[in-house]
Parts: C-alpha cells; structure tokens; sequence
C-alpha cells in the first residue's frame, strides 16, 4: 500500500469523523434549547436538521475530493 492511498483513507476518515462529531454537537444544542424553551422546539429541530443536511454535503464533497486526489 502506497503513502498516497493511505493518505487518501485518512483523509476521507478524518472528514467523516469531524461531520459525525459537528452532527452530534448540533443535535446537541438543539435538544438543550428545546427543552430551554419548549414552545421554540420546532423551530430548533428544523434549524438542526438544516444545518447538518449542509455538512453532510460539505462532508460527501471532502470524502470524493479525498478519493479522486492523486
């Protein structure tokens, strides 16, 4: 196995780890502010799912970029 594809593992396994780990933080502080103010937690949820529907495209982008590198 070449450093170069090695590289490539890595890096693709970097950018779904920090995806996995933005998500979690996400629904974290989505959950908090619901149960801050209940009457919002709509709203919230919906921002939350937003936003992690952008990383995980951000994160797709990062994974081909990675794979396609020479």
């Amino acid at each position: 196995m070449s450093l170069g594809v090695l590289g490539k593992a890595v890096g693709a396994a970097f950018a779904a780890f920090a995806a996995a780990f933005g998500i979690g933080k996400i629904g974290q502080a989505s959950l908090e502010a619901g149960a801050r103010q209940p009457e919002q937690a709509g709203h919230y949820r919906m921002t939350a799912i937003i936003v992690s529907a952008l990383i995980e495209g951000a994160c797709l982008f990062a994974i081909v970029v990675c794979l396609i590198a020479k």
